[in-house]
């Protein structure tokens, strides 16, 4: 399995993913296999794993109870070094270009590193970066960071310039868990021409109509979650027989 390789394929074949975002903090373990059975008639091609904070501890044992009801690619989308785990797939390795806190900028990686050296998990360079969704984030919150302005757009643009520049194979444009409004579509589509790696958005993506404009604005993943947290019923939505666009 080529995690990234497989993204950049989709991407240059116009082939379009989505990410089911589950939160080790949000989901009963044994509710994963009939969760994981609704995602699988759906259009998600991949499963990542992760949250702000993983307070009980549960994100090995999460990736374990995923791994053994999926064949789709799991991938870590850590908070911090304590969230990460062998069992997966691979990780994002995530640097929060949007905010000036060393800790997640540079830090957390610093600490991850003989942790990742010693294991199997591909490792995917992604530059983070907030857009601020009219709500205050967990990401927010632990991190002491503000989010980019929505208006921002030629910082918005230089920001994910750096990141591909300083070697990130991913940018991902985030506006936060239960954002009140998602990326707005003119900044996906001016952030899509100005960068030439993958572009992943997430964050208040509630409807099938979001994911078409989404889609359309420019985005090569598009990541849901609490929108799956909230309303299963989502998934009829997103039926891949309902979906043959992106098919």
């Amino acid at each position: 399995m080529n995690i990234y390789q497989d993204i950049l394929s989709a991407k240059i074949a116009g082939k379009k993913l989505l990410a089911v975002l589950i939160d080790p903090e949000k989901i009963n373990l044994e509710n994963i296999p009939s969760f994981l059975n609704k995602v699988h008639q759906s259009i998600a091609t991949h499963i990542f794993v992760g949250g702000s904070t993983d307070k009980n501890h549960q994100t090995e044992n999460v990736v374990i109870a995923i791994k053994k009801a999926t064949h789709l690619p799991v991938v870590l989308f850590p908070g911090d070094v304590a969230q990460i785990t062998q069992k997966a797939d691979g990780i994002l390795f995530l640097s929060l270009l949007s905010g000036r806190n060393p800790e997640y900028l540079i830090e957390q990686q610093i600490k991850a590193a003989p942790f990742l050296k010693n294991t199997d998990l591909e490792i995917l360079p992604t530059g983070y970066i907030l857009i601020d969704g009219q709500k205050e984030t967990a990401t927010q919150r632990v991190s002491s960071t503000k989010p980019i302005a929505q208006t921002s757009i030629e910082l918005i643009i230089n920001t994910a310039l750096a990141g591909e520049f300083s070697g990130k194979k991913l940018i991902y444009l985030e506006a936060g868990s239960g954002a009140k409004v998602p990326v707005d579509e003119n900044t996906i589509s001016i952030v899509k021409n100005n960068i030439s790696i993958p572009l992943i958005i997430g964050g208040g993506i509630r409807s099938k109509q979001q994911i078409e404009n989404t889609f359309n604005a420019g985005a090569d993943m598009i990541v849901i979650g609490t929108a799956f947290e909230n309303n299963e019923s989502f998934f009829e939505d997103l039926k891949s027989s309902k979906f043959t666009q992106y098919n």
